[in-house]
């Protein structure tokens, strides 16, 4: 079968193509499963197949019981708590699995193949705790939570996507039974990265976006407070030549074009900006460069094999450890740290736009006093950059041992996964609140225009928020500047007028 490489960036395309030539060509999993059968006949041990699991794996199981351990195996395993996983994670979670048991190494049944791909054909999504992964013998828990309705257990998300409907309600809906695990398939289905790889996907294929707009919003701030460009110029990065601190300093300078806040300062004595300014390429650069490795290791995960045991071409059954998520968690622990800098250097810029500096009105509020303006924003963005600073504190550092010692380090990659996407919703709303207060400090610099590029974007949040004259309600604005950073209309305007953001 011919196999796509899944990027993150392509990650929905790519997967619905592979699940569509799944439905077509059974060879890679016939073949796998043929070797099973085979295995089960030849009257010797093979892990999880015909033993027990974990610290139970030199327990053999008779015969007659291998269909029921299956069965047992996902009942006692799905005991995740929380609250659920996003429902587009928990539908990408399913599509991975199945991507994965459709690579030929897992032997998993046909019919519990068939009726996976059925649930993902008809978009019907299993209700998954987010809670209760170790991330290493696979995110056992939620992956037996997703796995459930298989056998008529459990839950799915309803047609709107806002409540549970058990799982046996929604089979009879659909004129199907339960089906009956075969030898291997429970394991095949638990062992895994699920979880984390799907979490690692939806939040760093988002980060291609986020990045743009950080820089973006940061040369808004840049132009709002005065700043220097001098700090941007590339000789003084080709001298330091990381990629990401070469590809922030060519967005600002893009962006500063035709700038004529610039031109009006150009001489006003100033030797230097406050390194939140300053270092902006510096900054935000690492970020991009740990942001691009955490990608880089998701979508190796994503093409890979992560079940145990594997079973190979030549018949061999092998017991290893691919479902240990310890590259996943170091990734998006560094993600986690790389999202809260961009955030942690978003407030400090927010901080200053306040503070009254070459001629802006202290709070950007003509009539403080009566008027809080826009202090109280930044104490959201404060309040979410200490939250990250706590989010940021690696899982990955930690380990429980569990299965009476028989899995005795774990790589806490769930825990690391779902922090990490706290950490970046967090910066959405900092960076949000930068946005704003940004746009109102540019009002003030009127009738000197900032580059295209800032023109472009405070013309368009314009057009959808108006510049605060006085106290207002702003928590509905704060959710309109986070859509503006999740939808790509304020990047097309802007590379409508100046070359495109790296």
């Amino acid at each position: 079968m011919n196999r796509a490489n899944i990027t993150v960036d392509s990650l929905y395309e790519d997967l619905d193509r592979q699940i569509d030539m799944l439905d077509h060509d059974r060879q890679a999993l016939q073949s796998s499963r043929n070797i099973v059968d085979r295995a089960l006949a030849d009257g010797n041990a093979y892990y999880g197949i015909n033993t027990g699991f974990g610290a139970l794996a030199q327990k053999r199981i008779g015969a007659g019981d291998l269909s029921r351990l299956q069965t047992n195996l996902l009942l006692s395993h799905a005991v995740g708590v929380g609250p659920p996983v996003p429902v587009e994670i928990s539908r990408l979670m399913l599509q991975l699995k199945l991507y994965t048991l459709g690579l030929g190494y897992s032997g998993v049944s046909l019919s519990t193949f068939e009726r996976m791909l059925y649930f993902a054909k008809h978009d019907l999504i299993p209700v998954i705790p987010s809670r209760g992964s170790l991330g290493a013998s696979g995110d056992l828990a939620p992956l037996a939570h997703m796995s459930l309705p298989l056998i008529g257990e459990g839950f799915f998300w309803d047609d709107a996507r806002r409540e549970p409907v058990s799982a046996g309600k929604v089979l009879q809906a659909h004129v199907l039974k339960p089906i009956e695990l075969q030898p291997k398939d429970g394991l095949a289905l638990i062992n895994g990265t699920q979880l984390m790889s799907a979490y690692g996907a939806w939040v760093f294929h988002r980060c291609n976006h986020l990045i743009r707009m950080a820089d973006l919003i940061a040369a808004m701030s840049l132009e709002a407070l005065q700043g220097s460009i001098v700090p941007f110029d590339e000789r003084i990065h080709r001298l330091r030549p990381h990629q990401g601190q070469l590809e922030v300093a060519e967005n600002v300078r893009n962006l500063l074009v035709d700038s004529e806040i610039l031109e009006n300062h150009r001489h006003c004595g100033k030797v230097q900006d406050p390194y939140c300014l300053r270092c902006v390429p510096q900054v935000h650069g690492a970020s991009r460069d740990a942001l691009r490795y955490g990608k880089q290791v998701i979508e190796t995960e994503l093409n890979s094999v992560n079940d145990n045991p594997l079973v190979m071409e030549n018949g061999d059954i092998l017991s290893g450890g691919n479902f240990h998520g310890q590259p996943l968690a170091l990734a998006m622990d560094h993600a986690a740290v790389a999202l809260s800098e961009l955030g942690n250097i978003s407030e400090r810029r927010i901080y200053l736009l306040l503070e009254g500096h070459d001629g802006l009105p202290k709070l950007l509020m003509q009539e403080s006093g009566i008027n809080s303006g826009f202090m109280i924003p930044q104490y959201t963005a404060a309040s979410l950059v200490s939250e990250n600073k706590i989010l940021s504190h690696p899982a990955s550092v930690d380990s429980i041992p569990t299965s009476l010692g028989q899995e005795d380090h774990v790589s806490m990659g769930s825990i690391a996964a779902l922090k990490m996407l706290q950490v970046f919703e967090n910066v959405e709303v900092i960076l949000a609140i930068e946005l704003l207060t940004a746009a109102q400090a540019l009002d003030f610099r009127k009738p000197h225009k900032p580059g295209r590029g800032v023109l472009a974007a405070h013309d368009y949040l314009r057009s959808v928020i108006p510049h605060m004259e006085e106290d207002r309600y702003m928590r509905d604005e704060i959710d309109e500047g986070v859509a503006m950073l999740r939808e790509t209309e304020m990047i097309d305007k802007v590379e409508a007028v100046c070359r495109k953001l790296k």
